[in-house]
């Protein structure tokens, strides 16, 4: 499955990313409903114990005109909880300057479970972020 997000977008702190287009559709284990910024993995098995998925994001984020320079963060969250060695960080000088943010990561959903992700806003005030991309595979 691949969503993305291609227009400007603010996203608050502690808020995720939204993601507006749906690039490639997933199997019945990955559900997304447009305009959401959550994703939910069903750990579908046969006789496995669990369903492993590699979720990978890109995307350019930036300070709003009205933000202050410094460090800014995104993170992979995992059922609201953002996962520390997923983070993203960029330090623009100014206002309005975009760079390049990526992630990768495996998880591991349980048989008959289900798990939420997302794109989850680390940083201390808002950012901007642009042509998002999420997109995730099931591997096993």
């Amino acid at each position: 499955m691949e969503i993305t997000a291609n227009a400007l977008q603010s996203v608050t702190t502690g808020s995720n990313v939204v993601f507006t287009n749906t690039a490639v559709t997933g199997n019945c284990s990955m559900m997304h409903r447009e305009g959401s910024g959550l994703v939910t993995l069903r750990g579908l098995t046969n006789g496995q114990r669990r369903a492993r998925f590699r979720i990978s994001f890109g995307a350019n984020i930036g300070l709003p005109s009205t933000g202050t320079a410094g460090a800014i963060s995104l993170a992979i969250a995992i059922n609201g909880e953002p996962v520390t060695t997923s983070t993203m960080i960029s330090t623009p000088t100014a206002t309005e300057q975009f760079n390049s943010v990526s992630r990768a990561l495996f998880l591991d959903v349980l048989g008959g479970c289900c798990t939420q992700i997302s794109i989850e806003n680390t940083s201390s005030q808002a950012i901007d972020v642009e042509n998002a991309s999420l997109i995730i595979e099931r591997v096993a």
